[in-house]
């Protein structure tokens, strides 16, 4: 393993992004205290998502209510999330960026990492300014970007939440660890609230105390190799990331108050399957199992169903028909239901299928498939949805199915 002993990570985490492309789309909402909320009359009932930096200064938070964010500062405007808009400014910055430097990993929508050459090394501020000038231009002054640059990703990463917003932080190798002991448990990725008090139990309260751990204790700490991975990152060691694998398909939408009853959750999980299957069919995977949850006013409902490695329409949708009988035999009629959710997963790549030989259905299956594989194409070729196995009732809002995750960035067809 190897320790670098110069700077030879980028990380970029973009500004207040939601907001900010919103500010830069809309001249109006320049200067002024902005939250994002999921969808237009979100009322009372929902969070602002992300908030600009006027927001930010008078006390609010991503993910804050929206009542105490009107609380916190009255003036604040709120407008409903424009995910398409979002998208294509991702797409546009990584264009600019690429310009400069090779992109090494996109890891969300608002963060991404380079892997810097001989030239970005010898000057890291002047590439640096290049980035920061090169959007502005192209782009829009009111989309901006701190970034830090360390031995590795993750030191990059951290270094990059020191001078939020706008700033450029610089960790050479030489100079550590003095300025990583200085950051919280809060700042290091992989640290949450459960390992933190792990991690006090253990005697250990700050990353001075951490980094003077050893490998194995810290092995022993996460109870994985990843504890072990962590100190040789935190040390300065050239870390590759873990290549990680799908394991599930899903869509949530929390529900409009005036339609928190089973009739409408019900009909708009229908549409939430239908895009997930969608995606699945699309990176060729067939799922084995199917989730529905759904969030109840003071409760909750969860329930399963075993699926024989489908990914056609009827398959799934048929499986959801069967939990939602559950649901009407085990739930009051009246139930408020907040937040309804559906997910795909135990799932199998196409090329390695496995059949049930105790479940004779592969004909009645094989048609599904070729219904399903015809609607697919009749869709993409006329670039919306013109077919769809029952309803395609959307629910009220926008971009269902194109939601915009951490690991998640919609494409083009998940707005049809």
């Amino acid at each position: 393993m190897r320790k670098a002993e110069t700077i030879e990570s980028l990380y970029l985490d973009f500004d207040g992004f939601f907001a900010s492309v919103m500010q830069q789309a809309f001249p109006k909402l320049r200067g002024r205290p902005v939250g994002v909320v999921p969808f237009e009359n979100a009322g009372n009932s929902t969070v602002v998502i992300a908030c600009s930096k006027e927001a930010k200064a008078a006390g609010c938070t991503n993910v804050m209510p929206v009542p105490a964010a009107r609380e916190q500062c009255p003036d604040i405007v709120l407008v409903p999330q424009r995910v398409d808009l979002f998208r294509r400014a991702h797409n546009t910055l990584l264009n600019e960026i690429r310009c400069e430097i090779p992109i090494e990993t996109i890891k969300s929508i608002d963060e991404l990492a380079c892997r810097l050459d001989r030239g970005t090394i010898n000057d890291p501020h002047a590439l640096a300014a290049r980035i920061s000038k090169r959007i502005a231009e192209n782009v829009g002054p009111y989309i901006t970007c701190s970034m830090g640059l360390a031995a590795n990703r993750m030191l990059a990463k951290i270094a990059c939440k020191i001078d939020k917003p706008n700033g450029v932080t610089i960790w050479r190798p030489e100079n550590m660890p003095d300025p990583l002991e200085k950051v919280t448990f809060d700042d290091i990725p992989g640290i949450g609230g459960r390992m933190a008090r792990r991690l006090n139990k253990a005697g250990i309260w700050s990353v001075s105390d951490l980094l003077r751990t050893q490998p194995k204790q810290m092995r022993a700490l996460w109870r994985n190799v990843n504890g072990e991975r962590m100190w040789y990152a935190l040390h300065g060691y050239d870390i590759k990331a873990q290549p990680t694998g799908r394991s599930m398909f899903g869509h949530g939408r929390v529900l409009p108050p005036d339609l928190r009853d089973i009739r409408n959750a019900q009909t708009f999980s229908r549409f939430l399957m239908q895009k997930a299957a969608f995606r699945m069919r699309r990176d060729k995977f067939y799922a084995n199992k199917l989730w529905l949850w759904l969030d109840i006013r003071n409760g909750g409902w969860f329930g399963q169903e075993t699926l024989h490695h489908v990914h056609d329409d009827q398959a799934c949708l048929a499986a959801l028909g069967k939990l939602w009988d559950r649901v009407k035999q085990e739930c009051r009629r009246n139930i408020n239901i907040v937040r309804v959710g559906i997910t795909l997963l135990d799932l199998s790549p196409a090329e390695s299928r496995q059949l049930d030989l105790f479940n004779n259905d592969d004909a009645i299956r094989m048609k599904w498939e070729r219904i399903t594989s015809a609607t697919d194409f009749l869709n993409r070729k006329f670039g919306k949805r013109v077919i769809s196995i029952g309803p395609w009732t959307p629910p009220p809002g926008g971009y269902a199915g194109a939601k915009i995750s951490y690991t998640r960035i919609p494409s083009s067809e998940d707005f049809w």
